[in-house]
């Protein structure tokens, strides 16, 4: 049996960044952490573990998200695409330099869905291909496409930027 407690206290901070990673706005993320973990104690008994719980506790979050902007007339779904992409794994490498990460912060900030989600999923809540996968129900190489794809838009954009 699952404590909440010590699921709170151990994936708060996971559940927080990724709220806040798609609200961009700290409020937002505070009441809809909270949202998504009362959420999760009314349906912790639907839990069955076979996904990891920070998964689960990632999709509830997002259907939050999903249905706060829903009720602020603010959500347009997206297509989504299935065509490889060349890998640009390297660009995840250059947030050590601060200057950068800012510059790829500012990229993302712009970046459309579901690169945007996709991309954060992976470098900042580092969950595997089969977990994002798993949270927008589609397939391994859909989720590997799309971030790759992201990562090709983001040093796009930042190769333009360093143009100017």
């Amino acid at each position: 049996m699952l404590n909440i407690q010590e699921v709170y206290e151990k994936y708060f901070t996971v559940v927080y960044r990724y709220l806040l990673s798609l609200s961009h706005n700290t409020h937002i993320a505070e009441e809809l952490t909270q949202e998504a973990f009362f959420k999760a104690l009314k349906k912790l008994d639907e839990f069955r573990g076979e996904c990891d719980l920070r998964v689960w506790l990632c999709q509830i979050s997002k259907n939050t998200y999903y249905d706060y902007l829903k009720k602020n007339r603010k959500y347009a779904p997206e297509s989504e695409e299935e065509m490889e992409e060349p890998f640009a794994d390297d660009l995840v490498e250059n947030f050590s330099d601060k200057e950068t990460a800012l510059q790829v912060h500012k990229v993302l900030h712009r970046l459309a869905e579901p690169y945007k989600e996709v991309f954060t999923l992976r470098v900042f809540g580092e969950l595997g291909f089969g977990d994002i996968s798993s949270l927008f129900g589609k397939s391994e190489s859909w989720a590997r496409v799309t971030y790759h794809r992201a990562c090709k838009k983001i040093r796009e954009e930042l190769d333009h930027e360093n143009q100017l």
